[in-house]
């Protein structure tokens, strides 16, 4: 079977992300794919460089970092909810007048074509929050 997951509230305020990565980890695991994680809202957040949990704490973003590179999974971020919470990727920030980025390693910006794509391409769309 064929998933697609959205996530679409914060790594550190809400359990979202953290159960959206086990079943993806769990779904992998028993043979099924995965190909896109779209990350909406408020779970964006996710996708962010900058954060710098304390070292005894789970790093979430790293964690997708890893299991995306290892299993091919797209991390889409949404542009517009991106943009709103002031995470901009290279392209993104010289497009504004910005002086930096900070989209971590495997996550990409882009629209909700890509959130529709996965809907249509996937037996399954399953949402982690609100």
């Amino acid at each position: 079977m064929k998933f697609g997951v959205v996530i679409s509230e914060g790594p550190y305020t809400h359990q979202a992300s953290d159960s959206a990565f086990n079943f993806v980890k769990a779904a992998i695991a028993n043979g099924h794919e995965v190909p896109r994680i779209f990350f909406y809202h408020d779970g964006v957040n996710v996708g962010t460089r900058l954060s710098v949990p304390p070292q005894d704490e789970r790093n979430i973003q790293k964690q997708w970092t890893e299991i995306a590179d290892e299993n091919c999974i797209d991390l889409v971020i949404c542009i517009a909810a991106a943009q709103r919470r002031g995470m901009l990727d290279e392209n993104e920030a010289n497009r504004q007048g910005k002086d930096a980025n900070n989209i971590a390693e495997g996550f990409r910006i882009s629209g909700l074509g890509q959130l529709i794509e996965m809907g249509i391409q996937s037996d399954r769309l399953i949402t982690f929050g609100d």
